[in-house]
């Protein structure tokens, strides 16, 4: 049975400043540290960490939501891909970032789930520090 996740973060940038960097191959890889093909227009391609993460965009608000499709290499074919929503609100801490994520793929939830903090939300913190 697909799983739903569902994170609450916070970080130090403004919530525009956050929605930029996570469509913006640049800042996105050098967030994830590693390549990532994006873009932020609805239909682009989303390819993260040599392809073991891929999809499209889906639904784009300026500065406030990204949609998109979401899946990960080791899902078998018969897998259907998840649907990530990531919202972003300013709060006092700067912006907190809203994410669930729906239809993940069972056996791999808990990995997807520690995945999140692991591979982007403690690298970016580290990056918005170094600024």
């Amino acid at each position: 049975m697909p799983r739903t996740i569902q994170q609450t973060v916070r970080l130090p940038a403004m919530p525009a400043a956050l929605h930029a960097a996570y469509l913006d191959p640049s800042e996105h890889a050098a967030i994830t540290g590693r390549p990532v093909t994006i873009a932020a227009e609805v239909g682009a391609r989303f390819e993260a960490f040599g392809g073991a993460l891929s999809g499209r965009i889906l639904h784009l608000v300026p500065e406030r939501l990204i949609v998109q499709t979401w899946r990960s290499r080791k899902w078998d074919a018969q897998d259907l891909d998840s649907i990530l929503t990531l919202t972003f609100y300013p709060d006092a801490f700067g912006a907190r970032i809203e994410l669930v994520q729906v239809g993940v793929c069972d056996r791999d939830a808990a990995d997807v789930d520690a995945g999140w903090e692991r591979f982007y939300w403690t690298p970016w913190r580290a990056r918005l520090q170094q600024r």
